[in-house]
């Protein structure tokens, strides 16, 4: 698999080694080992001293497809959307209450 370098800056085309084991299940050592056999390319990165590794997202699916089953994926993939959409409901909620807070202050203004 041949991974181009445009891909490489593509929003969303690739992802940590951490989002990697969070997002699809896989081991450390799993990511190592499709590294070393040539199924997984790579980029070493670092922030603020610490580093990490730049996978594909599309190698990772295909790893974690064909050491766990498709099926297995598809779960992996619905858990994390379910996760991010309990996030962006728990934001919109604390945003609601913010609004209908500051909603009563300026209608308590008015009736002044």
């Amino acid at each position: 698999m041949e991974f181009h370098d445009s891909e490489w800056g593509r929003k969303g085309a690739t992802l940590s080694d951490k989002t990697a084991r969070s997002e699809y299940g896989l081991t450390q050592d799993e990511i190592f080992a499709a590294i070393d056999a040539g199924k997984l390319q790579y980029r070493p990165a670092a922030m603020h001293g610490n580093p990490w590794l730049r996978l594909p997202r599309s190698e990772v699916e295909d790893l974690a497809k064909a050491l766990h089953g498709e099926r297995y994926l598809r779960k992996q993939q619905a858990r994390t959307e379910l996760a991010r959409i309990d996030r962006e409901l728990k934001q919109l909620r604390a945003q609601l209450a913010n609004l209908k807070e500051r909603r009563s202050v300026l209608l308590s203004e008015l009736g002044e």
